[in-house]
């Protein structure tokens, strides 16, 4: 028996993949926060299913990921993904890779960690919404427009409020699986 799924995955074992794997479950990890929110700046104009296949190949050329070191990155390294063909290849995106790990850092210090930051805005606890359709799932939210701009402020590019709306969704901030999809469930446990 097939079960029933978020429409957006499709049939792509990859895209099915991480849907029944990691879409919409909490993450509290800073590292993976981070890896997250690489690549939700990537995806911005771009497909979901295009970063997943360019995924580990991001991981590889971004050392894992590893904001301590994307923070040191220097001119050779942004030239150096500007080379290679396994990434996004987009200067302002790497650049601002680079960037973000920086603010990351700052507010890891501030907060403790980037956890503990991002989940304050949901008081610790995922959004269980309940939409029946696609069509219902918004792109961006008044919280989403309010994490952006603080994001921003504190000096973080490419994080508009789709963007972060994406990343809320991805790191499980908001359980918004369709309620007949199986993960629904499982998500909201």
């Amino acid at each position: 028996m097939n079960k029933q799924r978020c429409p957006w995955c499709g049939d792509d074992p990859l895209y099915v993949a991480y849907h029944d794997t990691e879409w919409g479950v909490p993450v509290l990890d800073d590292a993976t926060l981070f890896e997250f929110l690489i690549l939700e700046t990537f995806q911005a104009g771009l497909s979901w299913i295009t970063i997943l296949r360019k995924r580990e190949n991001f991981r590889k050329a971004f050392d894992g990921f590893d904001y301590r070191k994307i923070a040191r990155y220097g001119d050779k390294d942004i030239e150096r993904l500007l080379q290679d063909e396994g990434i996004i290849r987009n200067r302002l995106k790497i650049k601002a890779s680079v960037t973000n790990a920086i603010a990351y850092m700052q507010i890891q210090k501030e907060f403790g960690s980037f956890s503990t930051y991002i989940w304050g805005f949901v008081d610790a606890k995922p959004i269980q919404n309940s939409y029946k359709s696609i069509k219902e799932v918004p792109a961006n939210t008044v919280l989403s427009d309010r994490i952006s701009a603080d994001l921003k402020k504190r000096g973080f590019k490419f994080v508009g409020s789709t963007v972060v709306y994406a990343h809320m969704q991805a790191t499980g901030m908001v359980n918004d699986h369709l309620v007949d999809c199986f993960r629904y469930t499982e998500v909201n446990a």
